[in-house]
């Protein structure tokens, strides 16, 4: 059996190949879970800007040994319409092909703009299934809470229920059975081993992803899909863990800003000392406004 070894944080970690990606295994069973606010390789270059460098569409990088698609888009609100054009064509095709299509969101501006845009698209909506790649502990409608923002960006705007809004419990005093809950609740939904359909993620100016901090233990459990971080910014969190995370069908990267360009550097060369290194190549999707990518032009 092949064990990579990813270095993951500043400490180096020996995973399981079959353990961190999972498993191809179809949804089997769902149950309604938490509503919204309920208090209980290579890589294939498309450019898009002329101040970045061009690539021909044919043209490969090395990174790894898979290929991810960066596309660099003019600005944070391109970047968001693209993102919701691409989740939308995905929950059409897994609507059609399975009956549901089940998305994680990650926090940030740029995707509320994205969720809001997603709101105008052609979407099956009923068979539309959102859970959370990461929460902030802190109580429910919260500033903090990327749930608070993601009801506003949805429920406001698209005709999803709100039961299809699964959240993640950080309300709860124990904290670890919350999280062993949540587990459950993607398994429901999603399978045994559960499958996204599309995990959407960002990228931190440190290189985390999720909430896959550097330094944090989080970075090394193989062992479950939901785990606990210490504290981050001020906040403990809940996040998605490495596997699953790359169970799923298809990332699909938003990054916007010039603070993350250097690290979006990283993540292209495929530098597995970040945390956002130890995600997964294959059917991804880095979409990117052109401050963000900027330094990816200057080699």
């Amino acid at each position: 059996m092949s064990r990579p070894l990813l270095t993951l944080g500043g400490g180096s970690v020996e995973i399981l190949r079959d353990v961190l990606l999972g498993s191809d295994a179809e949804p089997e069973t769902f149950i309604a879970g938490p509503t919204c606010g309920d208090e209980s390789g290579h890589v294939r270059m498309a450019l898009h800007t002329p101040e970045a460098r061009t690539v021909k569409d044919d043209s490969l990088l090395t990174v790894g040994d898979a290929m991810i698609d960066i596309r660099i888009l003019a600005d944070a609100d391109a970047v968001a319409r693209e993102a919701a054009k691409v989740i939308a064509a995905e929950a059409r095709t897994a609507v059609a092909a399975r009956g549901r299509f089940i998305l994680a969101v990650s926090g940030g501006h740029t995707p509320w703009v994205m969720l809001r845009a997603l709101a105008g698209e052609d979407v099956p909506w009923a068979g539309v299934h959102v859970v959370q790649v990461d929460e902030r502990i802190a109580p429910t409608g919260d500033p903090d809470r990327n749930l608070t923002n993601l009801c506003e960006s949805l429920l406001e705007h698209a005709p999803l229920s709100p039961a299809h809004i699964h959240a993640m419990p950080v309300e709860e005093a124990d904290l670890e059975a919350a999280a062993r809950s949540y587990a459950r609740t993607l398994a429901m939904l999603a399978g045994t081993p559960p499958v996204l359909d599309l995990a959407h993620l960002g990228l931190g100016p440190d290189g985390h992803t999720a909430s896959l901090v550097p330094n944090d233990p989080v970075l090394t459990v193989v062992d479950r899909d939901v785990a606990l971080t210490g504290v981050y910014m001020n906040r403990r969190r809940m996040t998605l863990t490495y596997p699953a995370l790359n169970r799923a069908r298809r990332i699909l990267w938003v990054v916007t800003g010039a603070e993350k360009a250097n690290m979006l550097v990283r993540l292209h060369d495929g530098d597995s000392t970040i945390p956002a290194g130890g995600i997964r190549r294959e059917q991804a999707l880095i979409l990117a406004d052109q401050p963000a990518g900027a330094a990816l032009g200057r080699t």
